[in-house]
């Protein structure tokens, strides 16, 4: 696992070697055991990488980056790790490729130089990558299939830029960082941006499964090497049994790939259903007690579930370790999460993750974990709530109107608790089909957009222009659907489940995950993004998934006997600390009063200060819950600040 860099210049002109270092330095965190360089000044094109290395696999000094072929015309950076590398590994060996070390680094240069841009449908693991052929001067950068590892590159004048992190970026060189409105709006709306855009509108974000080729004439568009509609399997409506069993399979090996590694590795544990099921395979396949970590918080009972991870650590006799997180504690990671963001990242779980891993990152070094899951398997609330909306629309309109509606609209919406945190969810559920929730003019995406918004409709006042922000949301929508259309139209909770897996899935929660563990030198490798396991699972009926108010069906039934009764029957809780509370009093009011001032709101161009003032005013006074939005925001000053 590393941090990468490098630069691309077109006109004979060198790579400055001093901002291949920057590049280098703002990435030590990723990869603290070696840092190194190379370029390579031509006439027509130059090239430098940089890597900075957290060495997994092979960590002798013979595995460092930049790695070069012995005859010097290769040359590679690569940050992730390749699961099926002894097999590839013994492929190219009978092809004549030669190794000297046992790293899978070694086993990629050699793939790219076998086999150029089609090695990716090969590898099975997580990756962004650039490689460089120095004798025909050419090369690429490459993202894995799914988004796990990030890659954000941008072209200025002839030359073509790239590092792991944005922070990264604006070391290596100039480009456009006037603030990209889309991407705000999106940041606000929906707590993420999406790729390929990035908060400036001269940096990009390489799409998952996308391949951006180079040479002496400069770089090309973004190609696509993967999609998952075309790699789906299906299964016979009738065989649900042998679906539960192939998924099951398929989980087990994938857990057993991803125990590659010579140094310590662990599990994290919240004992919700996926990452459970990540230990017991890794259980079955470890002859020592499995590492696994789990996370509690004092005096928020709400959102400390360790008692079920305590359950399922003890059925599988792992070495079970938790870590209890004080008031003091969370609201002390923020501004050192905030100060070590290169970009604004909307999600306020960031804290609790990068407590965790701070945490696990004293005891291992690689962690499981069971992202991707909700995605493949509809483990979400908003799934459900297709079902929920046609229900309630089978109320009377006037007891909609007059009583229900009113109702929720009068309780105190929130997470801490499971009224307040249902009440929030059915608020959401209101906002379908327009201002009296009739839905006429709503379809399943359109309803699935609105409930994916942090953003309430009753908020978008702290927008200059709140019609940007239905358009914008609007265009979502449309996009979803152009994404879907080689999906069956029958089935349209799976075109949703489809298209959240390419779009959210990278923008929120990997890359979130890939900052607060790489920020304490913690790899974290993603099972349930095992490509067979994406196959199968993304050609499943909906209905195998989510079936009369039933989250994640065919996993439920598939561990059933395997896993504890109360974790399989829990309901879903997010991986959260209490943000919203910790605004209303103290340390974190303050910060964002501090942060979050008219000056700083003016800067970013298209926001109206009083509008932020009457959401943040709502928030105070427990009108409504607007605490996703304020992080994003908290976060979104924080970094024009330090920019």
């Amino acid at each position: 696992m590393c941090g990468i860099c490098g630069a691309v210049v077109f006109d004979g002109q060198p790579v400055a070697r001093d901002a291949i270092q920057r590049g280098c330095a703002a990435l030590v965190h990723r990869g603290p055991d070696h840092t190194g360089t190379w370029f390579d000044d031509g006439s027509t094109i130059s090239v430098g990488l940089g890597a900075t290395r957290l060495a997994i696999l092979d960590p002798l000094p013979a595995g460092h980056q930049p790695m070069h072929s012995a005859d010097g015309r290769y040359h590679l950076a690569f940050n992730g790790e390749i699961y099926n590398y002894h097999d590839l590994r013994r492929e190219l060996s009978s092809l004549g490729r030669t190794f000297v070390t046992n790293s899978d680094t070694e086993v990629v240069l050699a793939a790219c130089a076998e086999w150029g841009k089609d090695a990716f449908e090969k590898f099975n693991g997580m990756w962004a990558l650039a490689f460089y052929d120095r004798q025909r001067k050419c090369g690429f950068l490459s993202r894995d299939r799914f988004g796990i590892k990030p890659l954000i590159y941008a072209q200025y004048g002839r030359q073509l830029l790239f590092a792991s992190e944005l922070r990264a970026l604006t070391q290596l060189g100039k480009f456009d960082r006037g603030i990209d409105r889309d991407s705000l709006i999106e940041h606000l709306t929906f707590g993420y941006i999406t790729h390929p855009r990035t908060i400036y509108r001269g940096a990009k974000r390489l799409p998952p499964g996308c391949v951006l080729a180079f040479d002496a004439s400069g770089a090309s568009e973004p190609e696509v090497y993967y999609d998952v509609v075309a790699a789906s399997s299906t299964v016979d409506h009738s065989e649900y049994g042998h679906a539960c069993g192939e998924v099951r399979s398929r989980l087990a090996s994938a857990v057993v790939g991803r125990r590659v590694s010579d140094v310590p590795i662990g599990a994290f544990l919240s004992g919700g259903l996926d990452s459970s099921i990540i230990v017991s395979h890794l259980a079955e396949a470890t002859g020592q007690p499995v590492q696994t970590f789990a996370v509690g918080y004092e005096g928020h009972t709400s959102y400390d579930e360790r008692h079920y991870a305590r359950s399922v650590a003890a059925r599988f006799g792992t070495e079970h370790r938790e870590v209890v997180i004080t008031e003091r504690d969370a609201v002390a990671m923020i501004p050192r999460v905030l100060d070590h963001l290169g970009e604004p990242v909307g999600d306020s779980s960031i804290i609790p993750t990068a407590l965790l891993s701070e945490f696990v990152s004293r005891h291992v070094t690689v962690a499981l974990s069971g992202d991707g899951g909700d995605e493949l398997f509809g483990g979400y609330w908003r799934y459900l709530g297709h079902d929920a909306l046609a229900t309630y629309r089978k109320l009377p309109r006037m007891v909609r109107r007059l009583i229900a509606e009113p109702v929720l609209h009068s309780l105190g919406a929130s997470r801490a608790g499971t009224l307040a945190n249902r009440t929030r969810q059915f608020q959401k559920l209101l906002r379908a089909g327009g201002p009296d929730g009739n839905g006429a003019a709503a379809d399943e995406f359109s309803n699935h957009i609105a409930w994916s918004r942090i953003l309430a409709p009753t908020a978008t006042g702290l927008f200059a222009d709140p019609r940007s922000v239905e358009a914008f949301a609007q265009g979502v929508a449309d996009r979803a659907r152009a994404m879907t259309t080689d999906l069956p139209q029958g089935d349209p909770l799976n075109r949703i489940f489809s298209f959240d897996l390419r779009h959210q899935l990278p923008a929120d929660m990997l890359q979130k995950v890939d900052i607060a563990s790489m920020m304490f030198s913690l790899e974290v490798r993603v099972p349930f993004l095992d490509p067979g396991l994406v196959s199968l699972a993304h050609g499943l009926p909906s209905g195998f998934k989510i079936d009369r108010g039933r989250r994640k069906r065919i996993l439920v039934d598939a561990y059933r006997g395997r896993l504890p009764d109360e974790v399989l029957e829990r309901s879903k809780r997010g991986f959260e600390v209490p943000f919203g509370e910790f605004l209303r009093r103290g340390e974190v009011s303050d910060m964002f009063r501090d942060s979050v001032t008219r000056e700083a709101v003016d800067s970013l161009g298209g926001l109206d200060f009083d509008g932020v003032t009457r959401l943040y005013q709502d928030h105070l006074t427990r009108r409504n819950d607007h605490a996703d939005v304020l992080f994003a925001l908290l976060s979104l000053c924080w970094w024009a600040k330090a920019s």
